[in-house]
């Protein structure tokens, strides 16, 4: 029985890193600062659109800030009790953004509910406090796509999709307050937030999702299980596959084990080295641990719950 493990992860990441906290951390000073003026002027106008704006804020503060510590708690150095490290940590934050994204759309619902029943007086003046919002979003926005890895980091992307629910929301407000401005329709503002609340549910429901799948170690979306076995039963002198496994450790870090069962007189080191250049070539898996046995092993009846 010969058992080879393979781990190439890592390149330029700590540069990717340093990228994300900076720009994680210069958003964070942007959004918290505009929250408070966001809450103060929607009691002051009693605008429900520029209050559930605020309360939105208030989540991207924290989505930004949990981001933030997500990527420092996962540089903490791997040990006998954590041997991933904490690198998962950056996933569970972005299921934690995901609920709370979730959980303030359904909030504006209920809000934006009661002020059909009893439609409010709302202050035009919103509309200059909502345009502020509007372009402090743009530029928190712009800050992470372009100053951090928003494509295939989920983490930073659960933080994006909290700040750009949150430009929807001042382009509600905005369209709110002009129509009070000019027609005195005070009904604008629950509709704004309803429709501003159902694009937020939508995105949090994403990345809730893809966050949820890789905490139960589901297979990389973009990865074919059946085409990663195919590929390794196809190698020369394999009989066949069994407990395979592909999930993902965090963002950018997918990782496999499997038991690859061969002919009796081959030269496993060669084999262990194809089929780690196979996975790492033809389906970017840096981090593999195969376990190679002979015909007569028979470890497939001997494990529970294997593939």
């Amino acid at each position: 029985m010969c058992m080879g493990h393979h781990h190439g992860h890592g390149h330029g990441h700590s540069h990717d890193h340093t990228s994300n906290k900076k720009a994680l951390l210069i958003s964070f000073i942007f959004i918290s600062t505009f929250m408070v003026i966001e809450v103060i002027g929607g009691i002051l106008t009693n605008s429900l659109a520029l209050l559930s704006d605020a309360g939105h804020m208030l989540s991207d503060a924290f989505a930004l800030a949990l981001s933030l510590f997500a990527f420092k708690l996962s540089e903490k150095a791997a040990n006998s009790q954590n041997t991933y490290g904490y690198k998962r940590f950056e996933i569970l934050a972005a299921f934690i953004n995901g609920v709370t994204l979730l959980a303030i759309s359904i909030y504006i619902f209920y809000e934006a509910f009661h002020r059909f029943l009893d439609p409010p007086n709302v202050s035009p003046m919103m509309i200059w406090i909502a345009i502020t919002g509007l372009i402090i979003n743009i530029v928190v926005a712009f800050i992470l796509m372009y100053g951090g890895d928003t494509k295939d980091n989920l983490n930073m992307r659960s933080a994006l999709l909290h700040v750009f629910g949150d430009l929807l929301g001042s382009i509600g407000a905005i369209i709110a307050g002009l129509l009070i401005m000019f027609f005195n329709w005070n009904m604008a503002d629950p509709i704004a937030s309803i429709i501003v609340a159902a694009l937020i549910l939508i995105s949090g429901y994403r990345v809730t999702r893809e966050s949820f799948h890789i905490l139960m170690e589901g297979t990389p979306n973009y990865l074919s299980y059946e085409d990663i076995e195919n590929k390794l039963v196809q190698l020369d002198g394999v009989i066949n596959i069994h407990d395979l496994h592909v999930w993902t450790i965090t963002s950018d870090f997918p990782a496999l084990s499997c038991h690859m069962v061969v002919e009796e007189n081959l030269d496993r080191d060669l084999l262990l080295k194809k089929a780690v250049n196979v996975l790492h070539d033809e389906f970017a898996i840096h981090h593999t641990t195969i376990q190679i046995e002979g015909p007569h092993a028979d470890m497939e009846h001997n494990e529970n719950n294997c593939n």
